[in-house]
């Protein structure tokens, strides 16, 4: 398959069009950024810990039933996937509270939900990524209320797949991103899922291992991130 011209650069990885329409590549890079990009850095390897992180988790997940856009990794960097139709509507899973959750309700971090809590987030960089809920999503075009309830659907199977994997593997699964994309007219996975979005705590020593090393200036980002692809190729890989 053949590279064609660029197409889009993001915060964490460019996107490349193929001579299939269909199909777009997208290559990880180690740039690290926060606080809607206001915070920048590198975090050494990131792209292949990224890169090969989301591919693994997401071919368990195509076993338990989620579709995503993964095609084929191509090498380190590198991968193939469908392309698809960006829903701009963020996903936002939550087990644990942490992060902006802590801040909004005032709990301190840590404390173990009762049940799973989905938030909805509007996809627009400039408004940095205001909250929504399913009312303003339909309303405003952004995805129907079928498509919602699909993605609802599938939110909930993902994070039962991943919360359980990574239990295994003596990591809680703290929260995560995640986005969905049309593909020929079905609600599919795509994105990445990676310690770049998800919130990563050993189980036993509590010790994150994600980006948060990155945002708190805690250090050892690159051993956070190759930990977590260390435990998680001993098992899938």
């Amino acid at each position: 398959m053949q590279v064609g011209e660029f197409l889009y650069e993001g915060k964490a990885k460019q996107i490349y069009a193929t001579d299939n329409e269909k199909v777009v590549l997208i290559k990880y890079k180690d740039d690290a950024t926060a606080f809607d990009g206001t915070k920048k850095g590198t975090i050494v390897n990131k792209g292949i810990v990224n890169n090969r992180v989301s591919n693994l988790l997401f071919k368990l997940l195509e076993k338990n039933g989620i579709e995503t856009h993964l095609l084929e990794q191509i090498d380190d960097r590198q991968t193939l996937v469908k392309k698809v139709k960006i829903v701009p509507v963020e996903v936002v899973v939550r087990n644990v509270i942490a992060g902006s959750l802590s801040k909004r309700i005032g709990v301190e971090e840590g404390v173990e939900l009762a049940d799973t809590i989905i938030e909805l987030y509007y996809k627009d960089d400039e408004l940095h990524d205001p909250m929504i809920n399913e009312y303003h999503a339909r309303v405003m075009g952004w995805a129907t209320a079928e498509q919602l309830k699909e993605i609802d659907r599938q939110a909930h199977i993902i994070n039962k797949v991943l919360k359980e994997f990574f239990d295994s593997i003596n990591i809680i699964l703290v929260d995560f991103k995640l986005e969905f994309g049309l593909y020929e007219g079905r609600i599919i996975l795509g994105d990445e899922i990676s310690p770049d979005t998800c919130r990563l705590w050993d189980k036993i020593s509590l010790e994150k291992l994600d980006k948060d090393r990155f945002r708190r200036d805690m250090g050892k980002e690159a051993e956070a991130y190759q930990e977590v692809v260390r435990r998680i190729e001993a098992v899938l890989a």
